[in-house]
């Protein structure tokens, strides 16, 4: 249907009269503001970057999702009738709860997702927190200019477009040997960004084997196609920088596997005296992410988890009346597909609630 341009636009109901807030515009926000919008509802969408699409326009290289695939259901929202708000940063611009109680939203979904706020917490001494920022590894070095979390890095290469040197005013540093923290997806995604951007080396440093890596195999065997470098049962123990405070190398130490741990992966166990030094000249952390604190901490009504995701019920009702939540900011760091399955059982839950409630008042 892209290809000749004949995409359907899904039918929309009579109009309701009922309005529905979606927070972000992730993969979650945007299936729940579709079929919200298919019943009759007014559907209103806020976020806060300048572009719509969430983790799919800032997190996902365009190599592997193409921005005008995010463009084109955008469109297809919007011909549907979704209203959008960018820059628009719910918690501040607007607390949640004014959404219900002075703008007269009858239902909100929460889909802010676990790394928007990665790249800001950098940059904003407000948004300093545990949580607001990339989880890093806590060793020596690791403030040296060279060293960024993939968040950061993807974020300015693909939202931001620093690839495209000659249109993007967007700064993005010039590497040589780049070394990749981590062993899942986004550590794929960075290394291979990292060699697109003209990098001439780039490692993955894992501390354990291929066999335990989490990132696809797929993904793995794509960046091993590009030449990314896979240095298996070795991690950073310390970065080192020059006088000037650059990253000119980074002391590794080997490790070997023992008995599997709580997660089911064997774990991995220093081998003494195997300090060795790789010569790179930028390191990219991409071993995780804290929740995205700024709408919870904003909203205390809403229950979290230990590690500050907002806490659900099989409906993906929160513990604030007509608040319903998905993705990301309640599964943590998951994939695509998990949150649009969780939006689109938010979905159905606000649907069935809006549609009781219009029978009610009919009734009446």
């Amino acid at each position: 249907e892209r290809k000749t341009g004949k995409i359907s636009v899904p039918e929309v109901k009579s109009a309701t009269g009922k309005k529905v807030a979606v927070v972000g515009s992730g993969p979650a926000g945007l299936v729940v503001a579709a079929d919200c919008r298919r019943e009759g509802h007014h559907v209103t969408i806020f976020e806060a970057f300048h572009k719509l699409g969430g983790v799919l326009r800032y997190g996902i290289p365009e190599f592997r999702l193409p921005n005008d695939i995010i463009d084109k259901e955008i469109q297809t929202l919007s011909a549907m009738g979704v209203e959008f708000k960018t820059n628009f940063v719910v918690g501040k611009t607007r607390k949640l709860k004014d959404l219900m109680e002075k703008d007269g939203y009858d239902a909100v979904f929460i889909g802010v997702g676990a790394g928007l706020l990665r790249f800001y917490g950098k940059l904003h001494k407000h948004f300093q927190h545990q949580d607001a920022l990339p989880i890093f590894m806590g060793i020596e070095g690791e403030n040296l200019v060279g060293v960024f979390s993939a968040n950061e890095y993807l974020t300015r290469a693909n939202l931001m477009r620093a690839f495209d040197k000659g249109h993007a005013d967007t700064p993005i540093y010039q590497s040589r040997k780049v070394a990749v923290l981590g062993g899942g997806n986004v550590a794929m995604d960075s290394a291979r960004m990292a060699k697109r951007l003209g990098a001439e080396n780039v490692y993955v440093v894992y501390r354990r084997t291929e066999v335990e890596m989490p990132a696809r195999k797929e993904e793995v065997e794509h960046a091993k196609e590009e030449g990314i470098e896979f240095l298996f049962l070795q991690n950073a123990k310390r970065i080192l920088g020059s006088e000037d405070g650059r990253v000119n190398a980074m002391e590794c130490v080997r490790f070997e596997l023992g008995e599997p741990d709580a997660s089911g992966r064997r774990r991995p166990i220093q081998v003494p005296n195997s300090e060795f030094m790789l010569d790179v000249d930028t390191v990219i952390v991409a071993i995780g992410n804290g929740s995205n604190p700024l709408l919870t901490q904003s909203t205390p009504g809403i229950n979290l988890n230990k590690w500050g995701n907002i806490t659900v019920d099989e409906n993906q009702k929160t513990s604030m009346d007509r608040v319903f939540a998905g993705g990301d900011i309640v599964l943590g760091a998951a994939t695509v597909i998990l949150a649009m399955g969780e939006g689109r059982r938010a979905a159905a839950a606000i649907n069935k609630m809006l549609a009781e409630e219009i029978e009610r008042e009919r009734k009446q």
